[in-house]
């Protein structure tokens, strides 16, 4: 399977993740977690994190956390989110681990964070997902 080099490499290679500034802090045994800084430029009309920034967040996270048990060839097969309040503070923090997991599909749950700048922590979304391995891809990775 992968490591969390290779899964930052991953990260690395995607325009968008790169455009927000997002890191991969945690990965590996069924869970991975995902930081970006919040920025003026990332906030809604009332100050407050975009929710597309957060639903990103999520759905990366999601895939990552899956793609600790099926290795990197994996697509979002989908997922929802709720939002549970606004989303202020200096970092976000997305939170997935593998609820289940079969040949070439993982489900996931993640907790979305902010961050304040006292290192304390406020839940303001919670999200569901699945992610399955692309088309012609399998679940053997190559060590």
């Amino acid at each position: 399977m992968l490591d969390i080099e290779a899964a930052r490499r991953g990260l690395a290679s995607q325009p968008f993740s790169r455009l927000l500034g997002a890191r991969l802090t945690e990965f590996g045994d069924g869970a991975a977690t995902l930081e970006l800084d919040i920025r003026d430029e990332l906030e809604q009309q009332n100050g407050y994190l975009h929710g597309g920034v957060l639903a990103y967040a999520a759905d990366n996270a999601l895939t990552f956390a899956a793609g600790t048990v099926l290795g990197p060839a994996l697509l979002t097969a989908g997922f929802t989110i709720d939002y549970l309040r606004p989303a202020v503070g200096v970092t976000l923090r997305a939170r997935a681990v593998v609820v289940q997991a079969g040949r070439s599909r993982a489900t996931c749950r993640c907790e979305v964070y902010t961050v304040d700048g006292d290192g304390g922590t406020t839940l303001c979304a919670a999200a569901q997902g699945s992610a399955r391995l692309r088309a012609g891809a399998s679940g053997i990775v190559p060590g």
